[in-house]
């Protein structure tokens, strides 16, 4: 069964990729994710998070550029993790207009700001960083269609949980989309808060 309705752009990468069936896991979220719902997506290792992740979101953006503020959000557990999204996501996007910008934990806050005003469609970035940038308005979530947390359990940890509560407080209105291997305690907890009537994706 191939990948059905998704943008030409992303269906020709993923073929460039010899990535031509969907697992199990994607053929079950891609849909609910497309549908707009704020989704809880839960499945072992291997089973095609992070590429699940990269073309819903390039898809609800339509590989496109649009103004200066970010559409989309990816939270990551830390440095290493941005930047290997990163080069995972620069598979799809080359040849689009899309703008990914990672932010580098170890680079000043007014220097990330900086480089953000200058337009970015896709931000990766840890939660520390994220409130920071909020703190000193350096960053406008105005025109955000989707946020996404890739690996969610690092959210464990209750400063980080802290910080992910700020961020959301922050935003007025997206779509929540959250992966993980697991649902543990804290993320049952999202449910009474920004994840209240999200649907359960798990395999």
């Amino acid at each position: 069964m191939p990948f059905k309705k998704l943008h030409a752009h992303i269906n020709e990468k993923l073929a460039s990729q010899d990535i031509t069936t969907p697992t199990q896991f994607q053929i079950a979220s891609i849909p609910v994710i497309k549908s707009g719902a704020n989704t809880f997506c839960t499945a072992p290792k291997g089973s095609g998070k992070s590429t699940t992740l990269i073309i819903t979101t390039l898809n609800k953006l339509k590989c496109e550029e649009v103004g200066t503020a970010p559409r989309a959000i990816i939270l990551v557990k830390d440095r290493e993790s941005a930047f290997a999204l990163d080069e995972a996501i620069l598979k799809y996007t080359r040849h689009s207009s899309l703008r990914v910008y990672t932010c580098d934990d170890k680079l000043h806050i007014e220097m990330l700001t900086s480089e953000i005003f200058e337009g970015v469609d896709i931000l990766i970035a840890t939660p520390k960083t994220m409130c920071k940038l909020l703190l000193i308005e350096g960053l406008n979530t105005t025109q955000l269609k989707i946020f996404n947390i890739e690996d969610a359990e690092f959210l464990a940890k209750s400063d980080t949980y802290t910080n992910l509560m700020s961020i959301t407080q922050s935003i007025h209105k997206c779509q929540y989309v959250i992966y993980s291997e697991k649902i543990n305690p804290m993320l049952k907890r999202l449910e009474t808060q920004f994840m209240q009537y999200s649907k359960k994706v798990a395999i």
